[in-house]
């Protein structure tokens, strides 16, 4: 189960297949409603599709860490993707009161490295960006979960790491 969220709506919703009845169409669930969805076109620049027999068109535009930005039927809007994961990662990897004692930043998604934003002997604050993945397609920032010095990087440029992997040590 999938939950987006519309920053001008103010609304996030659930969405999830029930069923694909195949040439591209689907039963979908969104709230408690089903509907029926065919996608016409699909590609790196958006999305063509009929909702319960009515056109629209989305085209992306741009897409960060958790945001997307897209125009649908030509509204602009910014939608919020897992707008809970990165909480959910952040607590999971050690933030959110463990007490300090943990010094392994570990991960609590698999997942390729992305980028790595600190170097060994780095003085890092809780919160701070340490490493970007990406899974599922979306790119998720792995956060420091406490103050301290980074020490023995594990985790790698383009490599990938499991849950559980250890990313860096923080002192």
């Amino acid at each position: 189960m999938t939950n987006y969220k519309i920053q001008e709506i103010e609304k996030s919703f659930d969405g999830k297949i029930l069923e694909n009845l195949g040439d591209n169409e689907y039963i979908i669930k969104i709230n408690d409603n089903e509907h029926k969805l065919k996608i016409i076109n699909m590609n790196s620049r958006g999305i063509e599709f009929v909702l319960n027999q009515q056109y629209h068109s989305a085209k992306y535009l741009e897409q960060s860490t958790n945001e997307m930005n897209i125009v649908v039927d030509n509204v602009p809007m910014i939608i919020n993707l897992h707008t809970h994961y990165d909480k959910v990662v952040y607590k999971n990897s050690g933030g959110g009161g463990s007490g300090g004692a943990q010094k392994a930043l570990k991960s609590q998604i698999p997942g390729k490295v992305i980028s790595i934003s600190v170097e060994d002997g780095d003085s890092v604050k809780k919160g701070d960006v340490i490493c970007t993945l990406e899974s599922m397609k979306m790119q998720v920032a792995v956060k420091a979960h406490t103050d301290g010095v980074v020490r023995n990087i594990k985790a790698k440029d383009g490599a990938t790491v499991a849950k559980g992997d250890i990313i860096t040590d923080i002192e």
